[in-house]
């Protein structure tokens, strides 16, 4: 065993901040925060509490902080979300700093003003880690328009860059935003790290197909994500219509598992569109053997995420949660999709004009439902390129690089459970195989 290994240090302590989304439901942060852990590191989180009963709890031996927070739709309720975040977040850090302590502020993005916080504990030696799930200049430009578009855009385009000076090491969701934080945010490409959105490859096992859930139909047609401004359930619905009404295909079933900001509004779209009785919405469920049940029975799953330069850039979980069940996807051509997907998926050009683009992707999934050997080779490629390449249990070995960059000297194993075992010697990275290690041991 390396001498390295056995020397005592001080065990690192880590805060996660997330203002977009709860915890343990935020599967990206919750992987992060689970792989730290058994890494060797103390982990506390600070996120909004929404439908999580428990404001304190612990889970797997990390502390979860939650406060309440409105969802608010337009860039007013915007601003006044971020306004009442902001100061609730810096006093729970506070909290977390007296009470628990940590050395290292991990932030997740949306939205990039997370760095005024830690810039107040930079000053006392507390290191930054920025981890950039979106772009925000890029999303402003998409959703608003006239002045709030230039308001916001300024914002964003600020907060961003403030972010990644700020930053000690920045984390990417994929090589299109890393290249983005080394070209217009001028970061050391050795400070910048891929981290993939993904899921273990025993989430979902539990998965089985329930004919019941197709409701007395032939196909079942999925989506599972968040229902937001920019993920594209208009769209979807659209081309269900088209699918159901227009191609007369009364035996395919539409269910879409999630919520979000525009949940109701687009309830409402479906009723007014007269596809009561072809599509179910089943808000979101927490139980994720349920949401796994409902992708095992699934013919065809859909990402219908119009192509924009946000979406472009966005590694989506429903993709990678797809491919680990196996399914064939339908997409429109983003660049991020075809990079995760890639002969797992089909793509649908956009040509501008909503009800063509919303046609041609219900006519995608007709094709795929009517071609099952198409559907069960794209399944196949699918679950191989989610287990060998995009699973967390390949994403991890990246986040502890990118922490065996924020500190070079290896950090001493206090290992919180059975599971783990002392790692040998040798390094990726200062340490970064050891911690690897000690979380498969």
């Amino acid at each position: 065993m390396s001498e390295a290994v056995t020397r005592r240090v001080p065990r690192r302590r880590v805060l996660l901040l997330v203002e977009n989304a709860p915890v343990p439901a935020d599967r990206r942060v919750w992987n992060e925060a689970r792989t730290l852990r058994q890494a060797g590191y103390q982990v506390s989180i600070i996120c909004p509490q929404r439908r999580w009963r428990l404001r304190h709890e612990r889970l797997e031996g990390i502390s979860i902080y939650r406060f309440p927070l409105p969802s608010l739709a337009g860039i007013g309720g915007h601003l006044l979300e971020y306004a009442i975040a902001l100061p609730m977040m810096f006093v729970l850090t506070c909290w977390v700093f007296f009470y628990e302590g940590f050395d290292v502020i991990h932030a997740a993005n949306p939205p990039d003003f997370l760095y005024l916080i830690a810039r107040v504990f930079k000053r006392l030696g507390k290191k930054f880690v920025f981890d950039q799930h979106d772009v925000g200049p890029e999303a402003c430009t998409t959703r608003w328009s006239g002045i709030k578009r230039r308001l916001t855009y300024a914002l964003a385009v600020r907060g961003e860059r403030a972010s990644f000076r700020t930053a000690a090491v920045v984390i990417a969701v994929n090589e299109s935003v890393r290249r983005m934080a080394i070209d217009r945010g001028r970061v050391d490409p050795t400070r910048v790290f891929v981290v993939r959105n993904a899921i273990r490859t025993e989430d979902f096992s539990t998965g089985q197909p329930r004919p019941e859930l197709r409701r007395g139909k032939r196909y079942l047609v999925c989506y599972a994500g968040v229902i937001g401004p920019d993920d594209g359930l208009g769209e979807l619905l659209l081309a269900a219509r088209h699918v159901v009404l227009d191609r007369l295909r009364s035996d395919v079933h539409f269910v879409v598992i999630g919520d979000g900001d525009c949940f109701e509004s687009i309830v409402q779209m479906s009723h007014r569109l007269g596809l009561d009785g072809s599509i179910e919405f089943t808000g979101w469920l927490r139980d994720d053997s349920a949401i796994a049940n409902y992708l095992a029975t699934a013919d065809v799953c859909v990402v219908p995420d119009p192509k924009n330069p946000v979406n472009d850039l966005c590694s989506m979980n429903k993709i990678v949660e797809y491919m680990a069940m196996g399914k064939p996807v339908v997409a429109f051509d983003l660049k991020e999709a075809r990079e995760t997907a890639r002969e797992a998926g089909v793509y649908v050009t956009p040509n501008g004009e909503r009800s063509h683009d919303a046609a041609a992707f219900g006519d995608q999934i007709l094709t795929l439902l009517d071609s099952p050997q198409t559907r069960a080779w794209m399944g196949r490629l699918g679950r191989r390129r989610f287990t060998q390449v995009l699973a967390w249990d390949h994403q991890q070995a990246a986040l502890l690089q990118a922490y065996a960059a924020l500190f070079p000297a290896p950090l001493a194993y206090h290992h919180p459970s059975p599971l783990m075992g002392e790692a040998p010697g040798g390094g990726l990275r200062d340490g970064a195989r050891e911690a690897l290690q000690a979380i498969s041991d």
